[in-house]
């Protein structure tokens, strides 16, 4: 049982989480986006990445985050973009693991900080949450282009 970063070799049971993910926030993404969102954590010129979280021989958990600027710092900043742990894999400290993993890349790579959004309703990963990081209270807005 263990952490680790992605690999070719992960892309079905990859792919099997990132689908319930999607369910879980009620959309379906094409699945030529879902390929190419993987070639991207497996490209190293890439600034997204992707860790699992492994239990045996099967992957029960992910996360993605990506590195960028930021207009804020002089140094980068990690959006922890997707987590998901399957669902009878849960309150096994696997999601915190997964966020702490983030963390250390994240200092590794001498980001200023790490941030993510999660929808107001996910009671269940918000305990998690105000566990780990501090809630500073921004709302998002969006325009889908």
């Amino acid at each position: 049982m263990g952490l680790r970063g992605v690999e070719q070799k992960d892309f079905m049971q990859w792919n099997t989480l990132w689908k319930l993910y999607q369910e879980f926030y009620q959309v379906s993404l094409k699945e030529e986006l879902s390929t190419l969102t993987f070639e991207r954590f497996l490209n190293k010129s890439e600034p997204m990445e992707c860790f699992v979280f492994e239990d045996g021989e099967k992957i029960v958990g992910f996360v993605h985050f990506i590195f960028h600027r930021s207009t804020w710092s002089e140094r980068d900043s990690c959006y922890l973009q997707d987590l998901f742990v399957s669902p009878n894999c849960r309150s096994k400290d696997i999601g915190k693991q997964l966020i702490e993993a983030v963390y250390a890349e994240a200092e590794n790579k001498e980001c200023a900080k790490v941030y993510w959004l999660t929808h107001e309703s996910n009671s269940t990963a918000r305990v998690l949450y105000d566990h780990v990081a501090e809630n500073v209270g921004f709302i998002q807005y969006r325009k889908n282009l």
